[in-house]
């Protein structure tokens, strides 16, 4: 049997919903918040919801009861979050909102100081720049802090395309651009903390090496620091994730230069949470039989394409059946989309009983990096949202599209 990971949606009738349709399991989701609970709680770190990689607002209330606030990677995320996840709540109710972005233009500040805590900045020339503004506005609002994004070069990942650490990387400073700009007191003025992001889906032995060349190369920085932020791609509520590693570690760094550390999964707060629920439209063949579906790897499922990766697909019903590989079981077809595109292919797979126009099938694991990444390109219609909580089987359909979502994006 296939390894799949929404373990919960075995037993999830996929005619409950329209097709297509993400359905997110809430109690899936509040186990992985648990975990990274108990990191914050143990560790003292403080642990941020990347919002780039999952952010169903409808479910911000729960992230707002685990998390210490979010991380945006832009205006429109931070407002977001600020109206979302408890960035506008005031006293002990109130949740940071962070903000990166590889640069920004003069109304994001002018917006961003209104309504974030941290802002970290990708080059000298950016921080330079509005560094005036920020420290007026921050005579107006203490709590706002500013940060610098450092790149240590170390790569650990298998794919360039979501490596920030490969010759050229755009995103943040090395040591030499750094040295140049930041290597005194003075220049130093108004920065408050260190960002680096290097790690992509991976485990506490790639943080390891990375977090050993930075604190190589900035020693002499990290003291004078009031916090480190570890970034994301940490795949922390990961069965196999060394999280006692990862808890001595931010200790460590804590005591070591007495500085706050905060960290940003991402992927982690949805992993094993999610389905792609897709219809069967048409069989056709050429060389083989050739399924398509009212889903969408290029519209609706783009990681397949540029990571590149295989999803896994499950019947559900109570029927525990799954797909296979290419010929491994009796019924093999290829599985594609509607669009024009050529390569607009989810694999090729095979399944115990013959396809037929008008089943359904669920994609695996299409939670984090699907819904916040869809498209409408062909004038593909996004799919629909629903919310299932596996331990009360309660679930609600949040949100259908229609052709003024699609006609509202062009003009």
């Amino acid at each position: 049997m296939k390894t799949i990971n929404s373990k919960t949606f075995l037993n999830f009738n996929p005619r409950r919903v329209p097709s297509p349709c993400f359905v997110v399991d809430a109690g899936v989701i509040e186990d992985n918040l648990a975990i990274l609970h108990d990191l914050q709680e143990q560790s003292g770190a403080k642990v941020l919801v990347a919002l780039k990689a999952f952010s169903m607002f409808k479910l911000a209330p729960l992230f707002n009861r685990y998390l210490s606030g979010s991380c945006a990677s832009g205006t429109y995320e931070a407002k977001l979050a600020y109206d979302y996840y408890g960035g506008k709540e005031q006293g002990n109710n109130h949740k940071e909102v962070h903000v990166y972005s590889p640069a920004f233009k003069q109304a994001d500040i002018d917006a961003l100081i209104q309504i974030a805590d941290h802002l970290v900045f990708n080059s000298p020339s950016q921080w330079f720049r509005f560094k005036d503004q920020l420290l007026k506005a921050k005579q107006n609002k203490p709590q706002l802090s500013f940060g610098l994004r450092i790149n240590p070069m170390v790569s650990t990942g298998d794919h360039n395309l979501y490596d920030p650490c490969v010759e050229g990387s755009r995103l943040g400073m090395n040591k030499a651009l750094f040295k140049q700009y930041f290597s005194t007191n003075d220049a130093l003025e108004g920065i408050d903390g260190l960002h680096f992001h290097t790690l992509c889906e991976q485990g506490f032995d790639a943080l390891e090496p990375t977090l050993k060349a930075v604190e190589e190369q900035f020693a002499d920085i990290l003291p004078s620091m009031k916090w480190l932020n570890f970034g994301g791609g940490h795949h922390i509520t990961k069965a196999d994730y060394d999280r006692e590693g990862l808890i001595q570690t931010i200790k460590r760094i804590r005591q070591q230069y007495e500085l706050a550390v905060y960290i940003e999964p991402g992927e982690a707060v949805a992993i094993h949470s999610g389905v792609l629920v897709t219809e069967v439209l048409d069989i056709t063949e050429n060389g083989m039989p050739i399924a398509i579906l009212d889903a969408s790897a290029t519209c609706h499922m783009p990681d397949t394409l540029e990571m590149p990766y295989r999803a896994e697909i499950l019947l559900g019903n109570n029927s525990h059946r799954v797909a296979g590989t290419l010929k491994e079981k009796p019924n093999h077809y290829r599985l594609g989309g509607q669009t024009c595109l050529a390569g607009d292919v989810m694999g090729d797979y095979s399944f115990d009983h013959p396809l037929k126009i008008g089943d359904r099938l669920m994609f695996d694991d299409m939670s984090h990096y699907t819904m916040v990444k869809t498209t409408t390109f062909n004038g593909m219609p996004l799919p629909s949202l629903a919310i299932w909580h596996s331990k009360t089987d309660t679930f609600e359909i949040i949100k259908q599209f229609h052709y003024n979502d699609f006609e509202n994006r062009l003009s």
